[in-house]
């Protein structure tokens, strides 16, 4: 049965979530094919973020947004990560997207080259859980995710969970390929969990007919309507579109991005914790059989570091 929450002030309570977990984390980059010295090199450049600490522990494979890059998100990853989680972020192609859904059958072949080429890449103390495989993404990322979890780019890999972070479909121009927004309401046939965090700002323009980054009818909005429960809605009223990128990158395409969204009203840092906290929270939920974090912030969003709106979950 959905919830929806009216908004509240943020509290001075912080949950566990929302802090630094008690792993410690290592960051490795891998070449792609290109490299002779893996037996088994990834497709796509990879950028992984894993706890140092021995273990087995579940996989996130994450994809970046429109024109960006990988390494742009390593505060955020590096968030999830502690908590017990490995992030396996592909940089899927350079400045521009390719034509068609090239991108999305790249990461189609990155995510079935984790059975066999995954734990070669990891420290020897380290163990991927291949059984569970979640996806996730940013922005045009975002949708890379959902096409991948409605079969586009033909994976093989079994997915758990999928996380959609301010994900658009289309831009001022119109839809962006793949189509795969039916604007029919829970018409995605995707047969695991779906969480989708929204920016209140993305949608609006910064300056007078400028499009906006995150437009309606292809923003958050949209992408949690298609889906079917279980289901989780969040917003951060008060950020932009590219606020949970690291702090002061001084890349062009950050900073004509920057330029040409919205900005949110308060730290980066603030919104990078909020997004983590609700990612592990969510996947606790669903994988550790570890509920209260998750039912906190979805009955008392004011628990959060930035205010959250729009907050729904249908859990069946």
């Amino acid at each position: 049965m959905a919830q929806l929450l009216e908004t509240k002030p943020v509290s001075s309570t912080v949950l566990p979530v929302f802090l630094a977990g008690k792993y410690r984390t290592q960051t490795i980059s891998v070449d792609s094919s290109s490299s002779s010295t893996i037996q088994s090199p990834p497709p796509k450049p990879l950028l992984i973020v894993t706890p140092s600490d021995k273990g087995t522990y579940p996989v996130i494979l994450f994809f970046h947004g429109f024109m960006l890059r990988n390494i742009f998100y390593t505060d955020l990853l590096n968030h999830i990560s502690s908590h017990g989680f490995i992030l396996v972020a592909p940089q899927l192609y350079g400045i521009l997207p390719p034509e068609g859904i090239r991108d999305v059958e790249s990461a189609a072949q990155v995510a079935n080259w984790l059975q066999s080429g995954l734990q070669s890449v990891l420290p020897e103390n380290i163990e991927p859980n291949l059984k569970t495989v979640v996806l996730s993404g940013h922005s045009r990322g975002g949708q890379t995710a959902f096409a991948l979890a409605l079969g586009y780019g033909d994976p093989i890999q079994k997915f758990s969970a999928l996380i959609g972070i301010d994900p658009i479909a289309g831009n001022h121009f119109g839809p962006i390929t793949p189509h795969i927004l039916t604007n029919e309401p829970k018409s995605f046939d995707i047969p695991f969990p779906i969480t989708v965090i929204g920016t209140g700002l993305g949608a609006e323009s910064k300056y007078f007919m400028s499009p906006p980054c995150a437009p309606k009818k292809y923003n958050h909005e949209e992408f949690f309507n298609e889906s079917k429960p279980p289901r989780a809605h969040f917003t951060a009223k008060d950020y932009g579109h590219m606020d949970m990128l690291n702090d002061d990158l001084s890349d062009p395409v950050v900073i004509m991005a920057n330029f040409m969204c919205v900005k949110g009203k308060g730290p980066r840092d603030l919104l990078r914790r909020c997004i983590g906290g609700i990612v592990i929270a969510f996947l606790n939920y669903y994988f550790q059989d570890n509920k209260v974090d998750f039912n906190t912030i979805v009955k008392k969003p004011d628990v959060a570091p930035v205010e959250l709106d729009q907050v729904q979950f249908d859990a069946s």
